[in-house]
Protein backbone atom coordinates (compact mmCIF):
# COMPACT_ATOMS: atom_id res chain seq x y z
CA UNK A 1 0.00 0.00 0.00
CA UNK A 2 1.40 3.45 -0.93
CA UNK A 3 0.53 6.56 2.01
CA UNK A 4 1.34 10.07 2.58
CA UNK A 5 2.17 10.69 6.57
CA UNK A 6 -0.37 13.72 7.25
CA UNK A 7 1.81 14.26 10.41
CA UNK A 8 1.51 13.00 13.69
CA UNK A 9 1.20 9.67 15.33
CA UNK A 10 1.13 7.16 13.23
CA UNK A 11 -0.07 4.35 15.65
CA UNK A 12 -2.61 6.57 17.34
CA UNK A 13 -4.01 7.76 14.09
CA UNK A 14 -4.44 3.94 13.17
CA UNK A 15 -5.84 2.97 16.26
CA UNK A 16 -8.48 5.82 16.05
CA UNK A 17 -9.76 4.57 12.41
CA UNK A 18 -9.53 0.75 13.31
CA UNK A 19 -11.06 1.20 17.31
CA UNK A 20 -14.71 1.08 15.19
CA UNK A 21 -14.19 -1.28 12.77
CA UNK A 22 -12.70 -3.97 15.54
CA UNK A 23 -16.00 -3.26 17.90
CA UNK A 24 -18.86 -4.16 14.47
CA UNK A 25 -16.09 -7.40 14.43
CA UNK A 26 -16.76 -8.07 18.11
CA UNK A 27 -12.79 -7.06 18.39
CA UNK A 28 -10.92 -5.19 20.64
CA UNK A 29 -7.77 -3.56 19.48
CA UNK A 30 -4.76 -4.87 21.37
CA UNK A 31 -1.59 -3.19 20.12
CA UNK A 32 -0.89 -1.04 16.96
CA UNK A 33 3.33 -0.91 15.71
CA UNK A 34 4.33 0.75 12.80
CA UNK A 35 8.14 -0.70 12.02
CA UNK A 36 10.55 -0.75 9.79
CA UNK A 37 12.46 -4.34 8.89
CA UNK A 38 15.17 -4.47 6.73
CA UNK A 39 13.80 -2.81 3.84
CA UNK A 40 10.65 -2.90 4.54
CA UNK A 41 7.72 -0.73 6.47
CA UNK A 42 5.13 -2.68 9.07
CA UNK A 43 1.83 -1.19 9.84
CA UNK A 44 1.17 -4.38 12.54
CA UNK A 45 -2.60 -4.02 13.98
CA UNK A 46 -2.77 -6.60 17.03
CA UNK A 47 -6.71 -7.69 17.70
CA UNK A 48 -8.02 -9.62 20.41
CA UNK A 49 -11.37 -11.11 21.93
CA UNK A 50 -12.11 -12.78 24.95
CA UNK A 51 -12.71 -16.34 23.22
CA UNK A 52 -9.47 -15.70 21.09
CA UNK A 53 -8.77 -14.65 17.56
CA UNK A 54 -9.49 -17.01 14.98
CA UNK A 55 -7.81 -16.39 11.32
CA UNK A 56 -11.17 -15.31 9.92
CA UNK A 57 -11.28 -12.25 12.45
CA UNK A 58 -7.63 -11.21 11.15
CA UNK A 59 -9.04 -11.40 7.38
CA UNK A 60 -12.31 -9.86 7.99
CA UNK A 61 -10.15 -6.92 10.07
CA UNK A 62 -7.96 -6.77 7.40
CA UNK A 63 -11.19 -6.11 4.63
CA UNK A 64 -12.69 -4.19 6.62
CA UNK A 65 -9.26 -1.45 6.98
CA UNK A 66 -8.04 -1.67 3.85
CA UNK A 67 -10.47 0.96 2.45
CA UNK A 68 -10.69 3.37 5.66
CA UNK A 69 -6.73 3.39 5.75
CA UNK A 70 -6.24 4.15 1.64
CA UNK A 71 -8.82 6.95 2.66
CA UNK A 72 -7.01 8.51 5.71
CA UNK A 73 -3.92 7.82 4.23
CA UNK A 74 -1.87 8.06 7.35
CA UNK A 75 1.60 6.94 6.62
CA UNK A 76 4.29 7.84 3.90
CA UNK A 77 5.86 5.43 1.18
CA UNK A 78 4.67 1.74 1.25
CA UNK A 79 3.96 -0.71 4.30
CA UNK A 80 2.75 -4.38 4.68
CA UNK A 81 -0.31 -4.37 6.84
CA UNK A 82 -0.04 -7.19 8.90
CA UNK A 83 -3.54 -8.20 11.26
CA UNK A 84 -3.02 -11.05 13.89
CA UNK A 85 -3.65 -11.76 17.62
CA UNK A 86 -1.15 -10.35 19.93
CA UNK A 87 -0.56 -14.34 21.26
CA UNK A 88 -0.52 -15.99 24.59
CA UNK A 89 2.49 -14.90 25.59
CA UNK A 90 1.32 -11.07 24.68
CA UNK A 91 3.49 -8.31 25.71
CA UNK A 92 1.98 -5.94 28.50
CA UNK A 93 2.14 -2.21 26.66
CA UNK A 94 -0.77 -0.14 27.66
CA UNK A 95 -1.64 0.97 31.02
CA UNK A 96 -4.89 -1.13 30.78
CA UNK A 97 -3.10 -4.49 29.77
CA UNK A 98 -1.00 -4.32 33.05
CA UNK A 99 -4.26 -3.36 34.89
CA UNK A 100 -6.29 -6.22 33.47
CA UNK A 101 -3.27 -8.80 34.07
CA UNK A 102 -2.80 -7.58 37.77
CA UNK A 103 -2.39 -11.83 39.17
CA UNK A 104 -1.03 -13.03 36.74
CA UNK A 105 2.38 -14.74 35.90
CA UNK A 106 4.80 -12.59 34.00
CA UNK A 107 7.89 -12.53 32.40
CA UNK A 108 9.98 -9.66 32.75
CA UNK A 109 13.56 -8.88 31.25
CA UNK A 110 14.59 -5.87 32.40
CA UNK A 111 17.18 -2.96 30.58
CA UNK A 112 19.21 -3.00 33.41
CA UNK A 113 20.16 -5.59 35.92
CA UNK A 114 18.52 -5.54 39.15
CA UNK A 115 20.82 -7.61 42.07
CA UNK A 116 22.70 -8.73 38.74
CA UNK A 117 19.92 -10.27 37.19
CA UNK A 118 17.57 -8.59 34.32
CA UNK A 119 15.26 -11.83 33.69
CA UNK A 120 12.50 -12.58 35.82
CA UNK A 121 10.03 -14.76 36.49
CA UNK A 122 6.87 -14.68 38.75
CA UNK A 123 3.67 -12.70 39.39
CA UNK A 124 2.11 -9.70 37.99
CA UNK A 125 1.31 -7.94 41.97
CA UNK A 126 0.09 -4.39 41.37
CA UNK A 127 0.55 -1.18 38.93
CA UNK A 128 0.26 1.90 39.49
CA UNK A 129 1.12 5.09 37.26
CA UNK A 130 3.73 3.33 35.52
CA UNK A 131 4.72 1.73 38.51
CA UNK A 132 4.66 -2.22 38.31
CA UNK A 133 5.32 -4.45 41.45
CA UNK A 134 6.39 -7.84 40.71
CA UNK A 135 7.33 -10.70 42.88
CA UNK A 136 9.43 -13.13 41.34
CA UNK A 137 9.41 -17.13 41.75
CA UNK A 138 12.02 -16.68 44.18
CA UNK A 139 10.16 -14.60 46.36
CA UNK A 140 11.37 -11.49 45.53
CA UNK A 141 9.01 -8.56 45.22
CA UNK A 142 10.65 -5.48 43.13
CA UNK A 143 9.02 -2.14 42.12
CA UNK A 144 10.36 -0.67 38.75
CA UNK A 145 8.97 2.25 36.29
CA UNK A 146 7.52 0.66 33.35
CA UNK A 147 10.15 2.47 30.98
CA UNK A 148 12.83 0.45 32.95
CA UNK A 149 11.59 -2.78 31.53
CA UNK A 150 12.43 -3.91 27.80
CA UNK A 151 9.33 -6.16 28.31
CA UNK A 152 6.95 -7.57 30.45
CA UNK A 153 4.92 -10.27 28.78
CA UNK A 154 2.05 -12.79 29.76
CA UNK A 155 3.96 -16.06 31.61
CA UNK A 156 1.50 -18.33 30.79
CA UNK A 157 -2.05 -19.64 28.85
CA UNK A 158 -4.38 -19.51 31.60
CA UNK A 159 -3.89 -15.59 32.25
CA UNK A 160 -4.32 -15.06 28.14
CA UNK A 161 -8.03 -16.94 28.83
CA UNK A 162 -8.61 -14.22 31.72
Amino acid sequence: MSKQHKGGNVTRTVREIAEPFARELGLEIWDVEFVKEGAEHYLRIYIDRPEGVSIDDCVNMTHALDKPLDDADPIDGNYILEVSSPGAERPLKRDEHFEKYIGSRVMVKLIRPLDGVREFKGTLDDYDGGDITFTSDEGKTFVFKKKEASYVKLDDFDAYIK
